[in-house]
């Protein structure tokens, strides 16, 4: 059973992506001097749009913030609460700041949990806390970028995703935050869907076999923009807790599986720009493609393009499990090339002919060549039958 809290892979990735790839901005956010003037500006923001509790007024909500810190190892921090004025819904929320932390609840949820239930709610809170703190702040300033980047006005889509796939692994580390506080699954659940659905009578229990029948019929991937679905947070946990072996690949399924190239993270950009490039190291392999102008082109996909001596023999496979939309991507890129250099003739279009056979997308590369290139479907035809003969001769030709 699990015992600590670790960062989801998602998170360990964005954070090294950011540090390595942005310095100067990570450099800027850690400004010490930046940090203790946002503070000062958080603290008179909850005094003026919420009511404090203390510990003296509210001992039993205080008894369970005391029991979540030290389920959580944050028994050090201090930690503020405030009932939030004019939100009608039952919500949690936290306020982070070095050494102590501002819990902000809204709507009924003080009277809508049980005293445990609160418990777990409070440790899904807190264990926001537990993360940003986590490597001298290194989390905390990592979701402050990705944010801040997302609302930037020149942001694109990259950042926006990135942002929002930081906030939903976020929320499942926090959800096992709640788990850990409360040291019950199905209370963990309860609270969560309570939250979620305003009901003052749940069964976390029967909530989970609901989560299970779901991902019993289909493989689901979330919608949503900083939280995953309910029912995805419930089965997450509940694979988290049993310590299940596939649990990251299922979280990834869960919350990065995307078909398309209009929803690319900062990290898929950069996953799917080293696959075109290994691709093009080795569609322009032969000896006869490495032309001055074929070379040129590659050049102008990356700068620093040169081709290596070895075959990648994983190449293959990896462009087999790309989605659909990738594959297709690719065959825009094949179809650059067939182009670029008339005195290749069709050697160029017989070699795509080929790749896109074995990617398992011919049909739109014949689609495409015919649309782009005006290639008539005679000499496609002809090309699809005798492709792997002409591209042998040439490379004999050139040995």
């Amino acid at each position: 059973m699990p015992v600590a809290l670790e960062p989801l892979p998602q998170h360990r990735a964005l954070v090294d992506w950011i540090r390595t790839r942005e310095p100067e901005v990570w450099a800027w956010y850690s400004d010490a001097e930046r940090l203790t003037q946002d503070a000062e500006e958080v603290r008179l923001s909850l005094l003026r749009d919420s009511y404090r509790m203390d510990a003296e007024g509210h001992p039993e909500l205080f008894a369970e913030i005391g029991a979540a810190q030290a389920a959580l190892g944050l028994e050090g921090i201090k930690v503020h609460a405030y009932q939030a004025q004019g939100q009608i819904g039952p919500n949690a929320a936290i306020c982070y700041l070095p050494g102590e932390a501002h819990l902000i609840f809204s709507g009924p949820i003080l009277t809508l949990l049980s005293p445990i239930e609160l418990r777990a709610v409070i440790g899904h809170e807190l264990a926001h806390y537990l993360l940003w703190q986590m490597e001298e702040g290194a989390y905390y300033l990592a979701d402050r970028i990705l944010h801040q980047s997302a609302a930037h006005p020149e942001a694109k889509s990259s950042h926006g995703q990135s942002a929002r796939l930081w906030s939903l692994a976020t929320e499942l580390f926090a959800d096992r935050g709640s788990y850990q506080a409360a040291g019950c699954l199905d209370t963990a659940v309860a609270s969560l869907v309570k939250t979620c659905t305003g009901l003052a009578q749940v069964s976390g229990k029967s909530y989970l076999g609901q989560a299970a029948e779901i991902f019993s019929k289909s493989k689901p991937k979330t919608e949503q923009l900083t939280h995953p679905e309910t029912y995805m947070r419930a089965f997450a946990l509940k694979l988290w807790v049993e310590d299940e072996a596939d649990l990251e690949t299922a979280v990834a399924r869960m919350l990065e599986e995307s078909d398309g190239l209009d929803d690319l993270d900062l990290m898929q950009q950069a996953k799917l720009a080293m696959l075109t490039r290994r691709f093009l190291g080795d569609h322009l392999r032969p000896a006869w493609f490495r032309s001055e102008a074929a070379l040129a082109h590659a050049k102008l996909f990356f700068p620093d393009f040169s081709l290596g001596e070895e075959t990648d023999e994983a190449l293959p496979a990896d462009l087999l499990e790309l989605s659909k939309a990738r594959r297709e991507y690719l065959c825009q890129v094949m179809l650059d090339f067939c182009a670029v250099d008339p005195e290749l003739d069709e050697l160029p279009l017989a070699a795509a002919v080929e790749r896109a056979r074995a990617m398992e997308c011919l049909g739109h590369f014949e689609k495409i060549a015919a649309k782009e290139l005006k290639v008539k479907a005679k000499d496609l035809k002809r090309l699809k039958e005798t492709a792997s003969e002409i591209l042998t001769a040439a490379s004999a030709a050139k040995s």
